[in-house]
């Protein structure tokens, strides 16, 4: 089992920044990429970003390219998403999380950390 635990979520104004922290526990060796999704209200799930755990490839949802990175540290097995310029429409809960192989299904999930971005 992996457990993740999802940091750094609040309250901004737009055009600011946050950065989001995922910490990875538990059967790390297992993880072949983590990703983060958001869930805003009345909306389904979406991905936002992915990177691969070993080479650190990184895919990006059209809707945060260029404003978003995805990183991570294998050291403190923890990933980051770096948020710029941020929209009113990125309000939403944000996911991270994690799965054993490209064609496997994400598995592993935190809790979600809440962003706001007032206009």
């Amino acid at each position: 089992q992996v457990q993740l635990v999802e940091s750094g979520g609040g309250l901004v104004q737009a055009g600011s920044s946050l950065r989001l922290s995922c910490a990875a526990s538990g059967r790390t060796f297992s993880i072949f990429d983590m990703g983060w999704f958001r869930q805003a209200p009345g909306k389904d799930r979406s991905f936002v970003a992915r990177i691969s755990w070993s080479r650190g490839s990184t895919y990006y949802a059209d809707s945060v390219k260029g404003r978003f990175t995805i990183s991570k540290d294998n050291a403190k097995n923890t990933a980051y998403l770096q948020m710029n310029s941020l929209k009113p429409e990125d309000t939403a809960v944000y996911y991270c999380a994690a799965r054993d192989g490209a064609n496997d299904e994400y598995k592993y999930w935190g809790q979600g950390t809440q962003v706001t971005v007032s206009s």
